[in-house]
């Protein structure tokens, strides 16, 4: 495990020879030892057509990559930082999100429109998310940035977990989601989203949701 949760809002993250961790452009405070921050054009974005999509959309978030030998201290923003263990899941997180993971897991890029149809695309409006979320899967971790902390909600076969959309962070395994609302559809004219639209996940894995609607 190459992160270790030092406070609330930072983390440490070790850095060995022959590996290497990706991180937010700006989110290094400090480190130890002979390491090396390069910009990375692909990392995180799940490959050029998704990278091209992003850029498209205006969703694309700099990334550097981090090699050599040492520690480095990772914070961003003064925000609640989380760290999320893989083992074999897929994390589904926005890219704006992630602070630092494990270069050894595999990037990807879900376009919200095939997860879920038009009711994805409008819930990537409703929380903020735009159209596009970043997958990373396999074995390693990866430190998630929330805003007022971030609790772990599990989720089980034939019992879904209903969250505020705004408040959604992440989630990983084998997890289905769609856009409810309480409302009826004449009842949401002339209301705001507010309390109207729940996220709705089902399945088995685990949904992170931060105390607070803010967006980062």
């Amino acid at each position: 495990m190459p992160f270790r949760e030092l406070s609330a809002k930072l983390v440490e993250a070790r850095v060995a020879p022959g590996e290497r961790l990706f991180s937010q452009r700006g989110a290094m405070v400090g480190y130890r030892g002979e390491v090396r921050f390069t910009p990375s054009i692909q990392g995180g974005q799940g490959g050029w057509m998704s990278m091209i999509g992003r850029r498209v959309a205006n969703e694309a978030t700099p990334l550097m990559t981090v090699e050599g030998q040492g520690t480095v201290l990772f914070g961003h923003g003064g925000h609640h930082v989380e760290v999320v263990e893989l083992d074999g899941q897929t994390l589904c997180v926005e890219a704006d999100r992630l602070l630092a993971f494990d270069g050894s897991l595999q990037q990807g890029t879900l376009f919200l429109g095939r997860d879920g149809g038009v009711r994805g695309m409008v819930r990537g409006q409703i929380s903020g998310q735009g159209l596009f979320t970043t997958t990373l899967s396999g074995h390693g971790s990866a430190a998630v940035m929330a805003h007022g902390g971030i609790i772990q909600l599990p989720i089980a076969p034939g019992r879904p977990v209903h969250v505020d959309p705004q408040a959604y962070v992440a989630h990983f395994g084998d997890v289905r989601n769609k856009l409810t609302t309480a409302l009826g559809w004449r009842e949401l004219v002339g209301r705001g989203s507010g309390e109207a639209f729940q996220l709705e996940l089902s399945g088995e894995g685990m949904v992170f949701v931060q105390a607070s609607e803010e967006k980062l």
